[in-house]
């Protein structure tokens, strides 16, 4: 009784922390989507969990030419985009891995309350490191720009997501990337 007590507090500390992240980045052909932006919901890029930060670099590169980037911009955003892609993978890795050893102590009746407090703890700093990773992408992404690239920017991410909103954009509205 006491161990499936234990189980349903520590599930319901994993699903309130939002530690339920997959890794599914290796799949380039759903726009790199991962679980906070299938489980949370997306348009919203680098707010928290909304969408995955590599949208805001894509979207980015994607409208290059409207938004004016230099050949030497375009570089930095790839090499930006690259690294984040890099740390992204091996952040959720690390997150996926910490979440499987918690269930594995969770699910020992030995486990003492000590050992299972400081696996949560572990995997949400892991989920703290992981979304500044996301902000730095974003903040140098967004030091490349001029402030009118960034207006531009801005500009066409909201036509994108009104065009989203409508369904114009290849799906339902309110649909994913």
């Amino acid at each position: 009784m006491k161990t499936n007590i234990l189980i349903i507090s520590v599930m319901s500390v994993i699903a309130l922390m939002g530690l339920g992240v997959q890794p599914s980045l290796a799949d380039p052909e759903h726009g790199y989507s991962h679980a906070y932006s299938s489980e949370r919901g997306c348009c919203e890029e680098m707010m928290g969990h909304r969408g995955h930060p590599v949208d805001h670099l894509r979207h980015l590169l994607q409208h290059q030419k409207e938004i004016g980037l230099t050949e030497e911009q375009v570089k930095k955003l790839k090499a930006i985009e690259l690294d984040l892609d890099r740390a992204w993978i091996k952040s959720e890795a690390e997150i996926h891995v910490a979440e499987r050893e918690l269930l594995a102590l969770v699910e020992d009746e030995k486990t003492d309350l000590s050992a299972i407090e400081a696996k949560v703890k572990q995997s949400g700093m892991l989920e703290v490191g992981l979304r500044m990773v996301a902000f730095k992408a974003r903040h140098d992404a967004l030091a490349v720009l001029t402030p009118e690239q960034r207006e531009k920017g801005k500009a066409a991410h909201e036509k994108r997501m009104h065009e989203m909103m409508s369904g114009r954009h290849g799906g339902a509205p309110g649909g994913g990337h």
